[in-house]
């Protein structure tokens, strides 16, 4: 026997609400669909509502109704493809999918698109869960995030795969409460200033890492409950830590219970099979042509950052948004209607979500992965950019790996792939990643890449770094290269901890913690990172030595640092280099002392700098260069020979 309960009329959506989504410009859709909770005068349950346009008929079936798709038909709004339907006395924790009867009359169970819970995989039902409970202790964090300066700040974040990070003794997952208190410390110990997780958002299967998601609005089950995961974020903010999540509007994945043909027709994908399949992924396309599914992924964005008060999102897969080709070996080449291989409507979606997010979240990151070479990706929309504020730059990434794979005799004939960043470093804001990509699928990891012995392995590492900290761009690390993990990530197990009892793994363990300190005290490495004002090349052309030297600047006068690297393993002496200015200079940092298991090579208390002219710089001055290593030299100061540290002008 079929039933309906009538649903009141003052929990219908408004007929406003109704007209912004379908016009693609609802962006907080997530509190008119989806199941919430309804305590009022006389009236105590959970409304649901779903957008299912060419569905026969929407029914919302759990244990509470013996999954019977007859007991709890919903009602379609006039005129729309919105379902809605009310349930007395539901309380949260109940499980509950959409019994979808298609146009052709196939019924399927679907989870909620809007769920703000699910069953813990492989289970694969929604629940109904609400978010405001949790008591949030992060004000100070949230005012000042508003009126930060982040282009002239430090920043290195640390990508962080939670399943993986660190396991309990039987290979049980940390809860997020748990992480909080250990990997929240952890970051703060180690001179991070964000973390940034692999998506979070539902996914059926581990080995997606969180990149094929089910339940975009649901913080996976595997590690907790909604309010852990909030606790986890207000504990980094209390810790002066942001947080960054990894969101995935390229692509979902196709299981059943998700959004694919999700009223029996495609609906989140395009109809032309050619656009919504995404073979490389076996995954369907968003189809931005929908302003429905732009109120959907834009109302997602603004979820995360309003429920949970993330600071940002590293945007998966930006050029296979934008272009229709890209990473899409179809058998025909897709083009828009002016014959180009630009994703028109993608490119809209993307600028209106920049513009969105700013205007009610300012300061807050919005970081395009995007591996082509597209321009003003952080430019903004009035100047016919995408708006994004940072572009991972994956082109130096690629290159300066490509390089550091190469024996020291191959490596000047190579010489370009340490210096051509610098022809675009300063046309994007840039952020310098060594992320989970680059250590998978056979391509080892940052220290396993490196050539030579294992004491050369480890100088070459420390060279590497030091060239990430004194390049321009904010720093990106993935978890485990801060001690030198040696094998490939592997997301089933936690990271290899135990290197830490080995002298090489706790000595390069040592030297990051000490580069990033000194990264973050000294404002030349970062205060113009944006600006080609805060870079000068010294001597870009010593190919035939494997010798890069420039110059970082801040923004007063005479705050400022030389940077010599040397891909080498030769140690240069009396090794003329020009500078700015004669005087005193004394080497503030190098990548070769022994404490951090290098050969010791160091330079005097005190280098004098002549007026010789020399690199095109009016002084000059001699020092010692170590092998595979890089050194900092700055100019002493009165203040200084005072005991007066100015790493921070």
């Amino acid at each position: 026997m079929e039933k309906m309960f009538e649903v009141p009329k003052q929990l219908f959506p408004s007929d406003f609400d109704v007209y912004l989504f379908h016009e693609g410009t609802l962006f907080e859709s997530y509190k008119m669909l989806g199941a919430h909770l309804v305590s009022e005068e006389n009236l105590h349950g959970v409304r649901f509502a779903v957008w299912a346009p060419h569905a026969k008929n929407v029914s919302v079936v759990g244990n509470f109704n013996a999954w019977n798709g007859g007991q709890n038909r919903m009602q379609r709004l006039a005129s729309s493809g919105i379902w809605v339907g009310f349930i007395p006395d539901l309380k949260k924790g109940e499980i509950y999918k959409y019994e979808v009867t298609g146009p052709g009359g196939q019924k399927e169970l679907k989870a909620d698109p809007y769920a703000f819970y699910s069953e813990l995989r492989p289970a694969t039902a929604s629940v109904v869960y609400p978010l405001d409970t949790y008591k949030w202790n992060d004000q100070k964090w949230m005012t000042k995030r508003k009126k930060t300066d982040i282009y002239h700040k430090p920043m290195a974040i640390y990508e962080v795969h939670l399943a993986s990070w660190k396991q309990k003794a039987n290979g049980d997952f940390y809860t997020y409460q748990e992480l909080a208190d250990e990997l929240v410390e952890y970051a703060v110990e180690n001179g991070f200033t964000h973390i940034e997780l692999m998506p979070v958002m539902e996914h059926p299967f581990d080995g997606s890492w969180g990149y094929q998601i089910t339940g975009f609005y649901s913080a996976t089950s595997r590690y907790g409950t909604p309010e852990q995961l909030m606790y986890f974020i207000d504990r980094c903010h209390q810790r002066d830590i942001g947080v960054i999540l990894d969101w995935v509007p390229a692509h979902f994945c196709k299981d059943i219970q998700g959004l694919g043909r999700f009223d029996g027709t495609p609906l989140y994908e395009s109809a032309d099979p050619l656009r919504a399949e995404r073979p490389i992924w076996g995954t369907y396309s968003f189809d931005y042509s929908k302003p429905e599914v732009v109120s959907f992924l834009i109302s997602n964005a603004m979820f995360w950052m309003d429920v949970y008060h993330v600071d940002g999102f590293r945007i998966d897969a930006v050029s296979s948004i934008v272009y229709l080709n890209h990473d899409n070996p179809l058998p025909v080449k897709l083009s828009n209607q002016y014959g180009g291989d630009k994703n028109l409507e993608a490119i809209a979606f993307l600028k209106k979500l920049n513009e969105t997010i700013f205007q009610r979240y300012p300061g807050v990151l919005m970081m395009a992965e995007e591996a082509t070479e597209y321009p003003l990706v952080t430019g903004p929309t009035s100047a016919g950019g995408l708006g994004f504020n940072y572009k991972w730059n994956m082109g130096w990434a690629n290159d300066i790996l490509k390089y550091m794979k190469l024996s020291v005799n191959e490596r000047p004939k190579h010489h370009h792939l340490l210096t051509f960043s610098f022809f675009y470093a300063f046309s994007e804001n840039y952020v310098l990643p060594f992320s989970h990509d680059e250590m998978v699928h056979g391509k080892r990891s940052l220290v396993n890449k490196m050539p030579g012995d294992y004491w050369q392995k480890f100088a070459n590492l420390r060279l590497l770094f030091g060239y990430l900290f004194t390049h321009p761009g904010k720093k990106l690390l993935f978890m485990g290269s801060e001690f030198g993990q040696f094998d490939e990530w592997k997301y089933r197990e936690e990271m290899d901890w135990m290197l830490l009892d080995y002298e090489s793994h706790s000595k390069f363990f040592n030297y990051y913690k000490e580069l990033n300190s000194f990264y973050r005290e000294t404002h030349s490495l970062w205060r113009l990172d944006h600006e080609s004002e805060g870079f000068e090349w010294i001597d870009a052309d010593n190919a035939g030595r494997s010798v890069i030297t420039f110059m970082r600047r801040g923004k007063r006068k005479g705050d400022y640092c030389l940077v010599v690297c040397n891909f080498s393993d030769s140690v240069y002496r009396d090794y003329k280099i020009g500078v700015p200015s004669s005087g005193q200079y004394y080497e503030a940092f190098t990548s070769d002392a022994e404490s951090y298991g290098g050969s010791g090579t160091f330079n005097a208390d005190f280098i004098q700098a002549e007026k010789i002219p020399h690199h095109n710089q009016p002084c000059s001055m001699e020092i010692t260069v170590p092998p595979l290593g890089m050194a900092i030299f700055r100019k002493q100061t009165k203040k200084r020979q005072k005991g007066v540290n100015l790493n921070g002008i």
